[in-house]
């Protein structure tokens, strides 16, 4: 094979990646945003519910804090949801992944990149309204919205090749690392001793959780219409029928790598991965033995991720600029 195509192919296979990852990301950060701000109208002040718990999610607590002494609401939101200076904000991302389907979209549908440009402008065009309390729900929605639109016409209309796989295996990379990460946070959160105040609501910040991640209503067909940490728990890591699950993530991530060639190594990380979800005795966990589990599992998915770009692209940062 003529080593410029081997190139060319390598940096589309991480664009396409890249994209995939970013539009999860876009979407998820917008739950996360969405859910923290109607819990925190509907719950009373007297509970202390902050907005440090969305910059651990995200894992963008040091970056927040170069550039700001408070952490208070309006800072949180812009910096998450419309800073574009901040990689990781929903503005940013659907920016990022815009420009890999740019380069790429001679190989995704049409009609699959109009609406990825369409949602760019507009969301640079209505970044204002996602920093107001009382348009930011509204506007998390329609980011959701048309992310699942842009999804649907990918999944409706794009074939079942290379491009499609790294695709889908870039969403699933991130949606499973997002998820362990809400789990963390969250559930320390929920779960502390300290947070003696939040008990009497405890319901109420647990279904918070799994809405977060759009799993309230299959959970309750699922589990009923009581929710305990355990149940919490288990059905966001195990649940095989869930798509958000980390469990449906691996399954899927597995399915698509197996239609690719040299999947030998990445899907040697991704069974280490299932090993140890496997693995883990889920049932009477305290704060720490959760965190222990959970870090586990984001290192073994870090390095699913290093085997992913060491495989396929070994120049991972001309599509992750």
């Amino acid at each position: 094979m003529d080593p410029s195509t081997t190139m060319l192919l390598s940096r589309v296979a991480a664009r396409l990646y890249w994209a995939g990852r970013y539009l999860e990301r876009a979407e998820t950060t917008a739950r996360l945003v969405r859910t923290h701000t109607e819990l925190f109208v509907d719950l009373p002040r007297a509970v202390g519910l902050g907005w440090a718990p969305l910059l651990a999610v995200t894992g963008a607590d040091e970056a927040f804090r170069d550039g700001h002494d408070r952490v208070v609401e309006e800072d949180v939101v812009r910096f998450l949801l419309a800073d574009p200076e901040h990689q990781g904000s929903t503005l940013a991302c659907i920016a990022q992944a815009r420009e890999n389907l740019r380069v790429t979209r001679g190989l995704i549908p049409r009609r699959s990149w109009e609406v990825a440009n369409e949602t760019h402008r507009w969301v640079q065009q209505s970044a204002a309204s996602a920093c107001r309390r009382g348009t930011r729900v509204l506007w998390a929605e329609e980011v959701i919205r048309r992310c699942h639109a842009l999804h649907g016409s990918v999944v409706s209309t794009m074939s079942r090749d290379d491009a499609y796989a790294f695709l889908e295996i870039g969403r699933l990379v991130e949606r499973a690392d997002m998820t362990t990460r809400v789990i963390d946070v969250q559930a320390g959160v929920l779960m502390s001793p300290a947070n003696e105040a939040l008990s009497a609501y405890v319901d109420l910040t647990w279904m918070s959780m799994l809405r977060s991640l759009g799993g309230e209503q299959m959970y309750r067909r699922r589990m009923g219409a009581s929710v305990s940490a355990t149940d919490a728990v288990g059905f966001l890591l195990r649940d095989a029928s869930f798509p958000r699950s980390v469990e449906h993530c691996l399954i899927d991530i597995a399915r698509w790598l197996l239609e690719l060639p040299d999947h030998s190594h990445p899907m040697a990380g991704s069974a280490a991965v299932q090993r140890q979800l496997d693995a883990a005795d889920l049932t009477d966990l305290d704060v720490d033995e959760l965190h222990e589990v959970v870090d586990q599992l984001q290192v073994s998915l870090g390095d699913l991720h290093d085997r992913i770009e060491t495989t396929y692209f070994p120049s991972p940062k001309l599509a992750n600029a």
